[in-house]
């Protein structure tokens, strides 16, 4: 993932940023019970935690771009004592590992601050695209757990078992990110020749075997992560470029590269390869492992993406089929020293828009090479929590309802036939106004309207088209809740 991209493109383009997702309406559905059920559970819980972490931290940088040959913002190299050398650079990059040693990590507060923000699950990089794993894999030794890690002694070295079980611990759902491509890994970037870009750096089809090992090499990878750390609910894959391509796929993403600027001269600042991880075998094989599992193979168009996770951004609109908007809370996807986090007004809503649509959001803190979140963070979730001990019922477990959104209020509406109505608070208004007026939806003749963390029985009157809700003094000078109000409507006519 990027840093603090935002993309506005609608239709899926892969010569721009590969690991954007767009609105191509070419969803495949899952057609497993098991999993099915489960995405049904997970669309409900609306809200969770993802963490980018891992030994690009201690440099404050962008998470393992920097060792990438390609020539965008995110894969410059700024740190280190010769960024202008390339081979150097990775040498001394990869040489983080024998100083990783976050002393302070306790998975446990995260966990806490987690739940009382309201996230219902989250998600951690077990291993990024500079192949550095955050867990005890048998399958490499550039891992935390290597003796030549300076973390490897602590008793909290195997990383992504103590986050898993901390999260677990307080209920959350858990998920494992996983970057199909492995740029430390000799069957990917083969050493006999220079990486060329984000790909494979050999053409699997002239060297099979190679290509073989590889895929075996992620395959037991991600089956190590199924079978040793415990319930797994989310194998979340990065790296979408890793995929297998047909040859009017392959012409098609080519014929898109030279028709943009970048390749007018005949030069593209990366390649689309057919690199084939046989995801499919994969996934049955990780079910057997861990029935239900739900899996999000990331911009490959297929059964394999049971929902889509639009990156850095909100669409403008609800989508026919699950998804997720994975957004950053300050800073960027890997930890920044210093970095500006959301203010809770953003934070509440940003999860709003979002679950008003029809989606999830997945938020993102980065910890720091100590094992800290920064302070912004405790308090952006503080702020979350507090807004959902009121108002959570008018988060989980909700759909849509056109028209979503009406100016500043945003729709949902629950199972039972109840709509809940947000009033997002603009800048600097601390109070609801007196009327509220709505025009999209009429309640039933009768029909009760509350304010979520009052008993109070609101005045309402129809109107010509719609109605409004007369708020009364005293509720106005003792709201339950700051950065949004939410109406809750008993019933309406459909």
């Amino acid at each position: 993932m990027k840093r603090g991209i935002f993309i506005i493109a609608i239709l899926f383009s892969v010569q721009m940023f590969s690991q954007a997702i767009y609105e191509d309406e070419r969803y495949v559905p899952e057609t497993d019970p098991l999993v099915l059920k489960n995405l049904d559970t997970w669309k409900g819980e609306k809200f969770g935690l993802l963490m980018h972490w891992g030994t690009y931290s201690e440099w404050g940088i962008v998470e393992s771009w920097s060792i990438c040959p390609e020539d965008y913002g995110w894969c410059e190299r700024k740190k280190g004592s010769n960024p202008g050398n390339y081979n150097a650079y990775v040498k001394e990059y990869e040489g983080l590992k024998k100083t990783f040693n976050p002393i302070k990590f306790d998975p446990a507060k995260w966990a806490k601050a987690a739940k009382y923000a309201g996230m219902k699950y989250m998600v951690f990089t077990t291993k990024h695209h500079d192949g550095f794993n955050m867990f005890d894999t048998k399958y490499s030794d550039y891992k935390v757990t290597d003796a030549g890690c300076a973390f490897s002694t602590n008793p909290k070295a195997n990383i992504a078992k103590e986050v898993f079980n901390a999260f677990r611990n307080e209920n959350l759902s858990v998920g494992a990110y996983f970057s199909k491509p492995d740029w430390h890994n000799e069957n990917y970037w083969d050493p006999y020749f220079p990486p060329f870009d984000r790909n494979v750096n050999y053409d699997p089809a002239l060297y099979p075997e190679k290509w073989q090992k590889y895929v075996d090499f992620t395959h037991n990878q991600i089956l190590e992560l199924l079978s040793d750390y415990g319930k797994i609910d989310i194998l979340w894959l990065d790296g979408g470029w890793v995929r297998k391509r047909d040859q009017q796929n392959l012409k098609e993403n080519y014929d898109e590269k030279f028709a943009e600027n970048e390749s007018k001269n005949g030069f593209i600042k990366h390649r689309v390869v057919d690199q084939d991880p046989k995801m499919d075998e994969l996934v049955v094989k990780a079910r057997q492992k861990q029935p239900g599992l739900i899996v999000v193979d990331r911009a490959v168009h297929g059964k394999n993406q049971n929902y889509l996770t639009p990156e850095n951004r909100v669409p403008e609109k609800t989508l026919p089929y699950p998804w997720e908007s994975c957004i950053t809370s300050g800073g960027g996807w890997s930890y920044s020293p210093g970095a500006k986090y959301m203010t809770g007004r953003e934070g509440i809503h940003m999860l709003i828009d979002v679950v008003a649509k029809g989606g999830n959001l997945l938020l993102n803190v980065a910890p720091s090479p100590k094992g800290e979140w920064e302070q912004g963070a405790y308090d952006l979730l503080q702020a979350y929590g507090d807004w959902m001990k009121v108002n959570s019922s008018g988060i989980y477990n909700t759909k849509p309802i056109e028209p979503f959104k009406e100016n500043n209020i945003c729709m949902t509406q629950n199972k039972a036939g109840n709509v809940f109505l947000f009033y997002l608070a603009k800048e600097g208004e601390t109070k609801i106004p007196a009327e509220v007026v709505v025009k999209a939806i009429n309640p039933k003749k009768g029909t009760k309207i509350t304010m979520l963390g009052s008993k109070t029985a609101l005045k309402w009157i129809k109107e010509a088209q719609g109605f409004k809700v007369v708020i009364p003094e005293s509720l106005r000078n003792n709201l339950p809740a700051k950065e949004a109000w939410t109406l809750k409507v008993e019933a309406i006519n459909r």
